[in-house]
């Protein structure tokens, strides 16, 4: 069976969250993780890496496209998904940007904490396997995540913090190995949910944000995308290597930028039933 989110266990929100601190705490005490203490001052997207990104995508998701995968989905609605996708890479940009936030889609935040409120949206939240911690007991490279409350690693994890904060409903939580995979899933997702509103949060390195923006508005989904910090990719050979799992480095989201996520997930909750103390 499986177990229950954490912020279930509890009567409003912030005891939840003050509770999964405190235990993260103790977990740091007896079992700390090898995080960033400091975050390296690694460099931005190269120029080079810049110039012509939308054509990398497209070469990137076509050549990567194992057994036509993310193909298959776009034959389905060719005129529908190939004329979003044009239309999008007519924009100089794909995306707005709000500090670490890549709004697509939306005009603002309170855009999306509107669309939060709908009762026919369907968060999907989807975390850049990177950001694992190094002792992950689901290991790095994997879609898998076990996200135990009572785990010491999943405890001091914001991943496992961020989904034991979800509603038990209408919310779908991924961990991407690869570009291809969350292509997939999204477009599963879509198609298995017809009156649904498919809307999504996504951690990413920055040049993913970048690169693969038209391809999340070619599918139509609206959400945000939240830009990784730490080792992060910043040239096409280190992206490259990360889809293949090489990526020894640890990416984080900024602690400002968690409790900005922490924010939106509390206006999800709140129309699904978990309320806020008062």
């Amino acid at each position: 069976m499986t177990k229950k989110r954490f912020w279930s266990n509890f009567p409003c929100r912030q005891k939840a969250e003050r509770q999964w601190d405190e235990g993260a705490k103790a977990a740091e005490k007896e079992n700390p993780l090898k995080v960033l203490k400091t975050l390296p001052q690694m460099p931005g997207i190269t120029e080079e890496t810049k110039r012509n990104l939308k054509w990398k995508s497209l070469k990137w998701m076509i050549a990567k496209d194992h057994n036509w995968s993310i193909a298959r989905h776009i034959m389905k609605r060719p005129f529908h998904y190939l004329g979003r996708y044009i239309k999008s890479l007519w924009k100089k940009e794909s995306y707005l940007r709000d500090d670490d936030f890549f709004l697509y889609g939306i005009p603002d935040v309170e855009a999306f904490t509107k669309l939060l409120k709908l009762p026919d949206s369907l968060l999907v939240i989807g975390f850049s396997y990177c950001e694992k911690p190094h002792e992950c007991p689901s290991k790095r490279f994997t879609p898998d995540c076990i996200h135990d409350p009572e785990h010491p690693v999943c405890r001091q994890c914001f991943v496992g913090k961020a989904i034991n904060a979800l509603p038990e409903k209408r919310a779908i939580p991924l961990i991407i190995p690869t570009i291809h995979y969350i292509g997939n899933k999204i477009f599963e997702i879509i198609e298995a949910n017809p009156t649904k509103r498919v809307i999504f949060i996504i951690t990413a390195c920055e040049m993913t944000l970048r690169m693969f923006g038209d391809w999340g508005n070619m599918s139509g989904i609206q959400g945000i995308g939240v830009r990784l910090d730490g080792r992060i990719c910043n040239t096409m050979k280190a992206f490259e290597l990360s889809e293949e799992g090489i990526k020894p480095g640890l990416t984080v989201v900024l602690p400002e930028t968690q409790r900005r996520i922490l924010d939106l997930l509390e206006h999800y909750s709140s129309s699904n039933g978990l309320v806020s103390c008062t």
